[in-house]
C-alpha cells in the first residue's frame, strides 16, 4: 500500500483537466433538470476521476467509440453516467443533441449506461457488482490475443459490500491481471448512508492487499494527483498485479448542502435551487 505522490504535470493539462470536471457537475445539473431525478452527489464525488481518465489517461480516438486499441472503462457506479455522457458527447462518440432528452421516451440515454445503446459504453451496468468481473474478462482476453490495451473500472465504495467484487478481486490476482485497473471512489457514503454504518469495509486498503493486489490512495479532488496516479499506472510496463486505486472524495463535492446531506444520492433541485447549485459551483471551481 502507498499514498501516491503527485508528480508535475503540465498546467495546460491541469487546466484542462479541472475545467472539464467542472463540466461533468454543470452538465449533470442539466440533465437531471430534464430527467427530473437523478444521482447528484454519486457524480460530483468523481469528476476529477472521469476527467482526468477521459482527458489524459485514456488511449481513445476521438470519434471513434471501438477503434480496436482503445482502452477499456467499465462503469460499476452507472448510477453516476449522467457525468459520463456529457464526456462521451464531447469526444464525439455521441451527436450532443441525444443530452437534450436525456432519459425522455425513445432516448438512449438511461439512468444507467447501456452497451447496446450508447457508444462509448464498454459494458452496461445497473445491478452494481459485475463490472469487476468483466473487466478482468476483457483484461484476460487481451492478454490472450496480445492486445496491449488497459481495463479500467470505477467503482463505489457502497459496491465493496458486494460479494462478487472480491470473487474478482481474488481471480484477478490469481491470474496475475496487471493490465486491470480497479479505481474505487471512496466517498463514504450510499444511498442508506455512512457506507460503514451499513457494513464496515476498513480497513479497505489492507483488504485489497490481502487479496493479492498493488494498492495506492490518493485525494480524489486534487486534480493534479488524480493526473499522476493514473500517468503512474499507465506507464508502468513492470506491474506484475492488478492495482486499485482508492480515490478519497467528497460526496456532493462542490455543493455544500449536498456533501452534508446522503439523502441527494437521489434527487432533484427545484428551479431556484438549481440556480444556487449552479453559481456555487462556479464559485468552487478550482
Amino acid at each position: 500500500m502507498n499514498t501516491q505522490t503527485t508528480t508535475q504535470v503540465d498546467q495546460q493539462v491541469l487546466d484542462l483537466v479541472r475545467e472539464k470536471a467542472h463540466f461533468v457537475r454543470t452538465e449533470t445539473v442539466r440533465l437531471i433538470s430534464i430527467a427530473k431525478t437523478g444521482h447528484y452527489s454519486s457524480t460530483f464525488s468523481c469528476a476529477e476521476i472521469l476527467a482526468a481518465l477521459y482527458y489524459d489517461t485514456l488511449r481513445l480516438v476521438p470519434g471513434e467509440p471501438d477503434a480496436p486499441g482503445r482502452d477499456r472503462f467499465l462503469m460499476g457506479k452507472g448510477h453516476a453516467a449522467v457525468g459520463l455522457y456529457p464526456i462521451l458527447a464531447d469526444l464525439g462518440y455521441l451527436d450532443p443533441e441525444i443530452l437534450n432528452q436525456y432519459t425522455r421516451l425513445g432516448n438512449p440515454l438511461g439512468d444507467h449506461p447501456d452497451m447496446t445503446k450508447v457508444p462509448g459504453v464498454d459494458f452496461s451496468s445497473g445491478s452494481l457488482g459485475h463490472n469487476l468481473s468483466v473487466g478482468l474478462g476483457m483484461a484476460l482476453g487481451a492478454r490472450r490475443t496480445g492486445a496491449d490495451f488497459l481495463t479500467w473500472v470505477l467503482l463505489g465504495d457502497g459496491e465493496q459490500l458486494e460479494g462478487q467484487i472480491w470473487e474478482a478481486a481474488a481471480a484477478a490476482s490469481h491470474f496475475h491481471a496487471a493490465n486491470l485497473v480497479a479505481v474505487v471512489d471512496r466517498n463514504g457514503y450510499c444511498l442508506d448512508g455512512k457506507v460503514d454504518d451499513i457494513i464496515g469495509i476498513e480497513p479497505l486498503a489492507d483488504r485489497w492487499t490481502s487479496f493479492g493486489w498493488d494498492v495506492v490512495e490518493v485525494d480524489g479532488h486534487d486534480a493534479a494527483a488524480v493526473i499522476s496516479t493514473f500517468r503512474n499506472i499507465r506507464d508502468d510496463k513492470a506491474r506484475t498485479k492488478p492495482v486499485v486505486v482508492i480515490a478519497h472524495t467528497v460526496k456532493g463535492k462542490g455543493v455544500g448542502f449536498m456533501e452534508r446531506d446522503f439523502g441527494w444520492h437521489l434527487g432533484w433541485l427545484s428551479a431556484e435551487d438549481e440556480a444556487a447549485v449552479l453559481q456555487e459551483l462556479e464559485e468552487n471551481r478550482a
